[in-house]
């Protein structure tokens, strides 16, 4: 109904929206900016403007840092990341940062066909968990990692700086030796006790980012993971410490805030975007976990 007034915030938008077109033409020359992006996070100060409110991106991001430190919130948790430690945010997840901290390192944005290219296959990006909004997105990497890392992004952004994607075999071959790398010393979040609640709990959460918008019931879930809502409770308060209500409940909200941000849709038609037709309920509800109502909400974000 009201979609087409929705802006989606992929590259493009992010390019338009926060990097300024002279800095931009220097950054990005000849680049095919939907499919890869990589600048140096310290540049990112004169990028950007903040804070950057709740917002989706229809590709991966990945900051590494080689000094400093570095804030964001993921979903709905905050991460803070430091020297030889990386942070990913998966294509579709919500994200926010508020302010620009002292660091150095790399920030790369790049689409799943960027990976496959003309040398990957898709079963390459199964390797990849970090790429899932289940995934543990914070990776600490050992100081021989660490340094193959940073040499890989070094020569990556020497020819990406210079000649934009127009080698993109050799940016892409650079690239995907450079996420196995990290993927090497990657850990997950679940542990070798735990496998099968994990790996239920890892499903739950990507059925709730597939369906937030129309199903907004504990048994909705359950049932597609075929177990009783009351096994899905236990399991999901034993393995996340939050009941699958309020997992529910702050994914209608981050999607709320999402929308409140990048569309022009009114109070009314945000809730009835999210599956939520009584906007005094949704108010209620947004209230509840944001302290301020939606309006209020939008507010702030015009103000800053």
């Amino acid at each position: 109904m009201a979609k087409n007034r929705i802006k989606t915030h992929n590259t493009e938008a992010f390019r338009e929206e926060y990097i300024k077109p002279e800095i931009a033409q220097k950054q990005m020359l000849k680049a095919d900016f939907g499919k890869f992006f990589l600048v140096k996070v310290e540049d990112l100060i004169r990028l950007i403007k903040l804070p950057v409110p709740p917002s989706r991106a229809t590709t991966h991001s990945f900051i590494y840092l080689t000094e400093g430190e570095a804030n964001m919130t993921i979903g709905s948790q905050s991460y803070k990341i430091f020297k030889d430690e990386c942070l990913i945010v998966p294509a579709g997840q919500v994200y926010s940062f508020a302010k620009h901290d002292i660091n150095k390192g790399f920030l790369c944005n790049f689409h799943n066909d960027f990976i496959i290219g003309k040398f990957g296959k898709n079963e390459l990006l199964k390797e990849f968990e970090f790429l899932n909004v289940w995934g543990n997105p914070t990776i600490k990497l050992d100081e021989q990692t660490s340094g193959f890392v940073r040499m890989l992004f070094e020569r990556i952004f020497r020819d990406y700086s210079q000649n934009g994607l127009n080698n993109i075999e050799i940016i892409q071959s650079y690239f995907i030796a450079l996420l196995c790398e990290i993927n090497r010393v990657y850990q997950p979040l679940s542990n070798s006790h735990q496998t099968s609640a994990i790996s239920l709990i890892n499903k739950f959460k990507e059925l709730l980012f597939i369906h937030i918008k129309t199903k907004h019931l504990v048994s909705d879930y359950a049932e597609l993971l075929n177990i009783s809502p009351n096994h899905l409770n236990k399991i999901a308060k034993t393995i996340t410490g939050k009941s699958p209500t309020k997992w529910i409940d702050e994914a209608i909200v981050l999607e709320a805030k999402v929308l409140l941000y990048q569309t022009t849709l009114s109070i009314s038609e945000v809730a009835a975007e999210i599956g939520i037709f009584d906007q005094s309920y949704f108010s209620r509800l947004f209230k509840k976990y944001e302290g301020v109502s939606p309006l209020t909400f939008r507010k702030m974000i015009e103000k800053s």
